[in-house]
């Protein structure tokens, strides 16, 4: 990178704001936490945390505008980058107890259960990474850190029904019990089921890959 980058940490009430901040911070970035809109317009890569309830962080989501910040983020092309609940609420929709809430619908899917003999699903996991992989280049053979209970076991944007003139999302996939997305990358739209702010090295140099994207 020919410069350090601006990233924020989008704050709308969700946990893990300090160690994403700090994981940023440690491979290079300038960071900054804030709901601030024109701040999260304005920074070279924005990055949209979440941990627990998929209705609750859309709520605190919506409570600081973050919807149309991201929206109005990714029709410019300025990337995103959502982590846990913040990958899943950019989903259609998430089931949880019985719930059904809306997300942001940047990607069509649900997120719900995992069909899995052990729930959560909490440690280290490999991932079965797309040919081309900007996001996992070079991580291909290495494992990530999972807590999660919720995932998106089907992702109907595919190469099949897709026009050819559309570039389809690169998915990552991993598995816990069944088959789940572990990674979505969509031009400026990327996502991480795991943290990678827990992944140590590996982590690291995925947080760099991305960092990578924002000139």
């Amino acid at each position: 990178m020919s410069a350090v980058k601006k990233v924020v940490v989008l704050d709308y009430g969700s946990g893990n704001l300090r160690s994403a901040e700090r994981a940023l911070a440690r491979v290079g970035a300038d960071v900054t936490v804030t709901a601030d809109p024109q701040a999260a317009l304005a920074a070279d890569g924005l990055v949209v945390p979440g941990v627990g309830a998929f209705a609750a962080c859309m709520a605190g989501l919506r409570a600081v505008d973050g919807p149309r910040i991201i929206g109005r983020r990714l029709a410019g092309g300025r990337p995103v980058l959502g982590v846990c609940v913040g990958m899943q609420i950019l989903f259609e929709r998430g089931v949880e107890h019985g719930y059904d809430a809306e997300g942001c619908g940047e990607w069509p899917g649900v997120v719900e259960p995992l069909r899995a003999p052990v729930l959560p699903h909490m440690g280290w996991n490999t991932v079965q990474v797309p040919a081309g992989s900007v996001l996992f280049d070079g991580l291909e053979d290495q494992r990530f850190y999972f807590v999660h209970s919720y995932g998106v076991r089907e992702l109907p944007l595919a190469a099949d029904g897709v026009p050819s003139r559309i570039k389809p999302p690169q998915v990552t996939w991993a598995e816990h019990g069944d088959r789940f997305v572990a990674g979505v990358e969509n031009a400026a739209l990327s996502a991480t089921q795991f943290h990678p702010e827990k992944s140590g090295d590996a982590g690291a140099q995925l947080l760099t890959n991305w960092l990578h994207t924002l000139d």
